[in-house]
């Protein structure tokens, strides 16, 4: 073999790892181009998508991405209040727009997962089959609640409140997770369905993919090992988004432009974090991160009574 073929060979393995975020990026620019085609969206409410707002949707997602590259969420917890409190888009709005973006950054990396075997597909099928019957039950509440934008923010006030006491719990209290041996997640196909279920009503009506509240369940009530369980709720993601996503966008709640710009901030965060995982303490991440989550959900619920903090 020649010395050109022989760098081409050793080359070859370092771009195909980057394939699927650059087949993810081919999707989002024909997604685009149909959303230019079918032309502008109906809802007034949205905000007018400037330069300025769509550099600062980019960010929002690299950062979203990032974060959920090294501690193993969708990125739904960090874009939906940056969007919402400081980009001007109605809770409704914010969470099928937010839900949608998912699609793309737990396609990424759950494939990257799988590749690498980081993955229990018999548990994946069972979470991701019940968690599709939720989505559809809480897609369903959803439209009931999409007109009353205070109980909507009020129940997303609520629901921050678990990703903030568990993050805050392991960046203060614990040295790090439970480590365990194996590639499966234990425990009764009947209770993965149950998680399932219950974490696709949350993400029907929240909008957050459920990585914030599938990684400590499975680790603590099923026991699976961390990195099987990384893995395992970035592949449930994939279909509770595709999913959730889906009727959101049917049903007239995404902002297409500003969601593509949030996926692709997301597709180039997560290969960023991914890289980055060894030079950060996910402890020290999880309790800034832990405090600002704490930050929205008291921003949500004092919304909700009628106080206003910044």
């Amino acid at each position: 073999m020649s010395h050109a073929a022989r760098r081409i060979k050793q080359a070859f393995p370092r771009w195909s790892s980057y394939s699927p975020a650059l087949l993810l990026l081919l999707v989002i620019a024909a997604i685009a181009v149909w959303a230019a085609l079918a032309g502008p969206p109906t809802e007034a409410e949205v905000p007018a998508l400037d330069p300025m707002r769509g550099a600062a949707l980019l960010v929002v997602g690299l950062f979203a991405g990032f974060l959920g590259g090294i501690i193993g969420t969708g990125g739904c917890s960090v874009m939906l209040p940056a969007i919402h409190f400081w980009m001007d888009y109605p809770a409704s709005m914010a969470v099928g727009t937010t839900l949608f973006a998912v699609i793309f950054t737990a396609a990424s990396g759950g494939y990257g997962h799988l590749m690498r075997r980081n993955l229990d597909v018999r548990a994946v099928l069972w979470l991701g089959g019940a968690g599709i019957l939720g989505v559809g039950l809480g897609s369903w509440l959803f439209t009931l609640l999409a007109g009353h934008s205070e109980l909507l923010g009020l129940i997303l006030g609520l629901v921050f409140v678990w990703p903030a006491a568990r993050m805050i719990w392991q960046g203060v209290l614990e040295r790090g997770m439970p480590q365990r041996q194996g590639n499966i997640v234990p425990g009764p196909a009947w209770g993965k369905g149950a998680l399932g279920f219950a974490i696709g009503i949350v993400t029907g009506i929240a909008g957050l993919g459920g990585g914030y509240a599938l990684v400590p369940a499975l680790i603590y009530l099923f026991r699976a090992p961390v990195y099987i369980t990384m893995g395992t709720s970035l592949g449930t993601m994939i279909p509770l988004a595709v999913v959730g996503g889906g009727i959101k966008l049917a049903q007239g709640y995404v902002a297409v432009g500003a969601g593509l710009l949030l996926a692709v901030g997301t597709v180039f965060g997560a290969q960023v974090g991914a890289a980055a995982i060894k030079r950060f303490q996910p402890t020290t991440l999880k309790l800034i991160f832990g405090l600002y989550f704490l930050y929205v959900s008291i921003k949500f619920i004092t919304a909700f009574a009628g106080i206003s903090i910044w």
